[in-house]
């Protein structure tokens, strides 16, 4: 029935895009109806009914109630393999085969270190120096501040020990991302360099599914070199960043017309 897959959360949600991502794919209709994860006092009633706790995602289609993306993308992709995207999937046992095993590495070892990066750069400040090296020498050096700490005093900024401390620790968590995401990425190269997409020739499931947290990585100068810098993954993301389902979600999470600033 049209109308009748409806999709809980905030297109800006990691679970919630990669849900998207695949009913555009796949060419269902569906209703999105805006939560904003980050405001529990104000869900909507009808919401918290499906998600008590105020999980990200809640996914219905008819009497099925989901609430985990991944599982929402396999439940999409064959209940609606007649329709929009064939090949996501996949055809034949040992296509699916492929492609489940590239969605158990993207759950289990792509997507823990991307989302700890991503949680890391949103606290630390844009020009915050990432690769271990002191901006402009430090205290350390003759006394001097750092280039950082000279435009805190500059613009009357000071920072109370505790906020020193968390900026310390997600400096601590953005580098230990990188090493870990670098290791996996490196595979994914290897991968890459053999076939075009990672579950084989063609665009599935399997990628799909890396493509929110990919976005944001690719979209932020200090973690775009983890892309850039790997040939292979970056033809690919070049690719499946441009599909036009993918460009449809990125206008999802822009913010509606009535809430944009005039």
């Amino acid at each position: 029935m049209p109308g009748a897959v409806k999709v809980f959360g905030s297109p800006t949600s990691s679970e919630v895009a990669r849900v998207l991502a695949c009913l555009f794919e796949k060419d269902v209709e569906f209703q999105l109806i805006r939560v904003d994860s980050f405001r529990g006092p104000n869900r909507m009633p009808q919401y918290l009914k499906l998600q008590p706790h105020g999980e990200a995602l809640t996914f219905e289609d008819g009497n099925v109630t989901l609430v985990e993306s991944r599982k929402i993308l396999r439940h999409i992709a064959d209940k609606y393999k007649a329709q929009g995207n064939p090949d996501l999937i996949g055809m034949g046992a040992l296509e699916r085969s492929s492609i489940e095993q590239w969605l158990q590495t993207e759950a289990q070892s792509f997507d823990v270190p991307s989302a700890d990066m991503i949680y890391s750069l949103g606290f630390l400040p844009p020009t915050m120096p990432l690769d271990g090296k002191k901006d402009g020498g430090g205290n350390g050096a003759g006394g001097r501040d750092t280039r950082q700490q000279q435009q805190q005093k500059q613009q009357g900024i000071m920072m109370n020990p505790t906020h020193v401390q968390k900026l310390e620790e997600m400096k601590q968590l953005f580098e230990k991302s990188s090493k870990d995401l670098g290791k996996v990425l490196d595979i994914y190269d290897q991968r890459l360099e053999e076939a075009e997409y990672l579950a084989g020739d063609k665009f599935t499931l399997a990628d799909l599914s890396h493509m929110p947290n990919a976005d944001r990585l690719a979209s932020d100068p200090r973690s775009a070199r983890l892309i850039q810098s790997r040939r292979n993954v970056s033809r690919w993301w070049e690719d499946v960043s441009g599909r036009e389902s993918w460009v449809y979600v990125k206008s999802l999470q822009r913010p509606p017309a009535s809430e944009a600033p005039f």
